[in-house]
């Protein structure tokens, strides 16, 4: 849990007692239903907590956004940043009801009110969004097609409303139709070795150009 007060220093007094219950339910409930590998639930808040919120380094989500998390898996990176942004809405997304239980079961447990959960594909859901987050669940011409059609029009932030997507290694060939794609290096806001490879790449409503 220090890790994540080092890089951010002003959270609320609810926020660091969501952030530290976090280890808790998730060493409860992985027990139960497989979702981070064990190697990872050690490192919880290095490898998934402080990655998803390598977003809030990126961007400030504004109160009443609406965020989408593709492929949620167990929550990352969605309810960490939830916890950041308790006024931004989000909605979590999954294909396998196993991880989706999971989800529920920690959003619960942290009394997070501006979380809901879908067990489907993103093609099923209907609604429009701010950003779409995700954490390299498919490769980003698979994951933009996945997607066409839920990125809202009207524009609340700086940043552009498109993807934020958290992707590690070389992303040259990946990315090479996207020309208007913005890379931004974790390792410009984190020290930690895990983070060398590790980036959020933004993708603007366009997509293109």
């Amino acid at each position: 849990m220090e890790i994540i007060q080092k890089y951010f220093t002003n959270l609320t007094p609810q926020q660091i007692e969501q952030y530290t219950k976090l280890q808790d339910l998730y060493q409860d409930w992985n027990l139960k239903i497989n979702v981070v590998s064990r190697k990872d639930i050690d490192e919880l808040y290095l490898r998934h907590v402080l990655h998803s919120l390598g977003i809030a380094k990126v961007t400030q989500f504004q109160p009443n956004a609406k965020i989408i998390d593709v492929g949620t898996g167990g929550g990352f990176p969605g309810i960490p940043l939830a916890i950041f942004f308790p006024e931004t809405h989000f909605h979590l997304v999954d294909a396998i009801g196993k991880k989706i239980k999971v989800v529920d079961e920690v959003v619960a447990g942290l009394g997070l009110k501006n979380v809901k959960t879908s067990n489907c594909r993103v093609e099923e859901v209907k609604d429009t969004y701010d950003f779409i987050v995700s954490r390299a669940v498919a490769q980003m011409e698979t994951f933009v097609h996945w997607t066409k059609g839920k990125i809202a029009k009207k524009q609340n932030h700086e940043l552009k409303n498109g993807i934020l997507y958290l992707k590690g290694g070389d992303l040259t060939e990946e990315l090479q139709k996207y020309t208007s794609a913005t890379i931004y290096d974790l390792t410009n806001y984190f020290d930690e070795p895990f983070f060398e490879t590790k980036k959020v790449v933004h993708l603007g409503l366009k997509f293109k150009g």
